[in-house]
């Protein structure tokens, strides 16, 4: 048997600890394949720790980077700096990262420095619009550049790599992690942390979870969407909208100012993540600008709304799990409603099939690692939706 590897698992964002918990839990359990070790950045602090800890998670280090205010700037360098001395000092043998972060972006940097195969989970998602998701977009792309190894959540994410002229033997079909995330989560029987969510969800009604957050509609487009969002609770009174607010201050300004008062609008600070896949599985339907749930509404077969003109999970679109809605208001109000009045429209759209995982990626991962590693004769099979 091959002798086993030290694998660095690189993150420091909510999304990223979500999305990497499963696979940190794989390489867990198996301990004579794999030392695995576990860096955080530090790049957000809110819901990070408590989302690494959900999937029993401690971290080996921790640079702690997160300040008031930070700049990509200040966080590039200092995530930089901070990864190379410990890339430096643990050597590992392989160097996973995930997403579009700036951590990501500076886990293959720095990976790239040191000359170690860096693994980019959730590789070959593109807008083909560097300025949205910004500056995910192009992070994203840098990070495929650097990456030895492209795991491509799916099929389309796999032939955007090709298009670029990635080689086919070096990118992997995996599923979505995310999927992994939800499916472990979620439970029949469950009592939420936030008590403000218990007492609401035990009104009559309807409940649209709704989040906005992308610094790309700061300013006019987001006030847009809060202008739509109160017409619809004006306009359907057996409707509640649950909106927990991002920390953002742009954010919260626009939000309250727009739609607080309302006694069918409920803003509620960020909540934890398990509270919000229980959300998200007892909602009508979802309306956000967030990557993330556009692949874990498809998992509990709820219609999500997306407040963006682009998007870099198309495959969703095509299946009509989720509608492309844009930013102005009347468009907005318009799928909504119609979403809340047709009931064949909205089971059309409920029923589509997830493209985005069945629960085993995380696994996939783990497994091409090992087989790559010369340590299990034959690797997973490729997920196809």
């Amino acid at each position: 048997m091959a002798q086993r590897k030290k694998i660095m698992v690189i993150l420091g964002t909510r999304p990223e600890a979500t999305k990497l918990g499963p696979v940190i839990q794989e390489l867990h359990h198996h301990p004579e394949w794999f030392e695995t070790k576990v860096i955080v950045t530090g790049q957000q602090k809110e819901q990070f720790d408590q989302a690494l800890s959900h999937f029993h998670i401690q971290p080996d280090v921790d640079l702690r980077l997160m300040k008031e205010q930070q700049s990509l700037a200040y966080l590039t360098s200092a995530a930089i700096s901070g990864l190379d001395a410990i890339v430096a000092n643990e050597k590992p043998d392989f160097i996973l990262v995930h997403g579009d972060t700036q951590t990501a972006l500076c886990g293959g940097l720095v990976g790239f420095f040191h000359k170690i195969p860096i693994g980019h989970v959730e590789a070959g998602l593109r807008s083909y619009n560097k300025h949205s998701p910004w500056p995910e977009e192009i992070n994203r792309k840098l990070v495929d550049a650097v990456a030895d190894f492209l795991f491509a959540p799916t099929r389309n994410s796999k032939d955007n790599l090709l298009k670029e002229g990635f080689r086919e033997s070096n990118i992997f079909v995996t599923g979505q992690t995310a999927v992994d995330a939800a499916l472990k989560t979620n439970r029949p029987v469950y009592k939420f942390h936030e008590d403000k969510l218990t007492r609401i969800l035990q009104q009559p009604g309807r409940f649209i979870t709704m989040t906005v957050h992308r610094k790309e509609n700061y300013g006019a487009p987001m006030l847009r969407m809060f202008r739509a969002i109160r017409r619809i609770a004006d306009d359907h009174p057996d409707v509640s909208i649950i909106y927990p607010v991002h920390l953002s201050p742009i954010v919260r300004e626009a939000a309250f100012k727009t739609l607080s008062g309302h006694e069918r609008i409920h803003l509620l600070d960020p909540i934890d993540y398990p509270d919000m896949i229980h959300l998200l599985s007892r909602s009508e339907l979802i309306v956000s600008d967030s990557g993330g749930l556009q692949e874990e509404a498809p998992v509990f077969h709820k219609p999500l709304v997306l407040l963006r003109d682009t998007t870099e999970r198309p495959e969703a679109v095509s299946a009509k799990a989720i509608y492309l809605a844009g930013t102005k208001e009347d468009d907005i109000y318009a799928i909504i409603t119609r979403l809340l009045l047709d009931g064949s429209f909205y089971d059309a759209m409920a029923s589509a099939g997830n493209p985005f995982g069945d629960g085993k990626a995380s696994r996939r991962i783990v497994q091409w690692m090992a087989h790559h590693f010369g340590i299990i004769s034959e690797g997973p099979e490729p997920f196809e939706a």
